[in-house]
């Protein structure tokens, strides 16, 4: 398994590491539920530096990358964050990413780990920079993360609006920091060159209000908000609309794909949509769903959601059932699930504003 370069880090926190995608990560530190409340109440940090990134240069590299997905990346303004995906000519989801505006002429793209040499052949092109084996990247996710940023000295976050990021420095270093999260929460996701990134961790661990957090609350976390995982909620074999990504597409650009997904919004087509169990029993993925005892879908991803007592999950669906309150009979066992509004945990305090 590849390690990150704080993987020498773990073994001070008690971790248990698994293999995920190829890499070796902490499943859990001090436990998952004990994890997720934390993250929810107050700063949570997880080793990220599995995922990918890219520097996109000048326009030509631009419009290349713009070809490749399905939001507007080439005239997104500098600071601002937008989610999108890699398609393929089908409109399977290769990847779904991240663009900062870092300038101009300028842009950071962050990617997944899973297809990330799929995605690295894709952007092997003039002007495009892979820098994921020298990014180490901590994600700091809660209600208190800006406060422990600013207190080791990051004073320029505190500007920082949902969906931005910037460039800026710590210890003499430049760093990218942007405010977009994957747990509901308030969230910064921090890009340093490796050198950097044990200095930082041992920083973060050592501030009260600050726990370090695995795998499993991350997923935890961003079920409960709706998140999709790529892997099991995402994959090339589904297209960006079953995949629920309808909203964030730009029908009025043109990108790889677009094609196939003109001709599919046409006509009924199945939607990945948020689930929660009637009791604490958790939707696991492969389950079928029945409706009127009809199988009508199955989960895709499930677990249970600490925040809501409840099972939450996601499952593909019939555009008919996509909506919120219809119940499902789930897997071999009388677990019954309803559909659900995103995100299923609405307390989360990702867009908290600040003077």
């Amino acid at each position: 398994m590849r390690k990150t370069p704080l993987h020498d880090e773990y073994a001070a926190h008690d971790a248990k590491v698994v293999d995920f995608h190829g890499w070796a990560l902490p499943v859990q530190f001090a436990g998952i539920v004990q994890e997720h409340l934390h993250t929810r109440s107050k700063a949570g940090i997880f080793d990220c530096s599995h995922m990918g990134e890219f520097l996109v240069q000048g326009q030509a590299a631009l419009a290349a990358l713009d070809r490749l997905v399905y939001a507007d990346l080439l005239h997104l303004p500098p600071g601002r964050c937008r989610y999108s995906a890699i398609l393929n000519d089908a409109g399977g989801v290769v990847d779904d990413c991240v663009g900062l505006r870092l300038g101009p002429e300028e842009l950071y793209l962050v990617t997944n780990a899973g297809p990330l040499d799929d995605v690295a052949g894709l952007l092997d092109c003039p002007g495009i920079t892979h820098l994921s084996d020298a990014t180490t990247k901590i994600d700091v996710q809660g209600p208190l993360s800006r406060e422990v940023l600013l207190s080791i000295g990051l004073e320029d976050v505190a500007p920082l609006k949902y969906w931005t990021g910037a460039r800026m420095r710590w210890r003499g270093d430049e760093i990218i920091v942007t405010r977009a999260g994957y747990t509901g929460e308030l969230g910064y996701e921090l890009f340093v060159p490796n050198h950097l990134g044990v200095l930082l961790w041992r920083t973060l661990t050592a501030h009260p209000a600050v726990a370090p957090c695995g795998l499993g609350a991350r997923d935890t976390l961003r079920t409960e908000v709706g998140y999709p995982l790529n892997g099991e909620d995402l994959s090339p074999t589904k297209t960006a609309l079953e995949s629920g990504m309808e909203r964030f597409i730009d029908w009025n650009k043109q990108f790889i794909g677009k094609r196939a997904l003109e001709k599919q919004r046409a006509r009924p087509h199945s939607v990945l949509t948020a689930i929660r169990s009637l009791d604490r029993r958790a939707p696991r993925h492969g389950f079928e769903l029945k409706h009127e005892d009809r199988v009508v879908g199955q989960v895709t991803s499930g677990t249970f959601g600490p925040s809501v007592g409840t099972g939450v999950g996601l499952a593909d669906l019939p555009q008919e059932l996509a909506r919120p309150g219809i119940q499902l009979a789930a897997g071999p066992r009388g677990l019954v699930v309803e559909t659900a509004e995103i995100p299923i945990y609405k307390h989360g305090t990702c867009r908290m504003k600040f003077e």
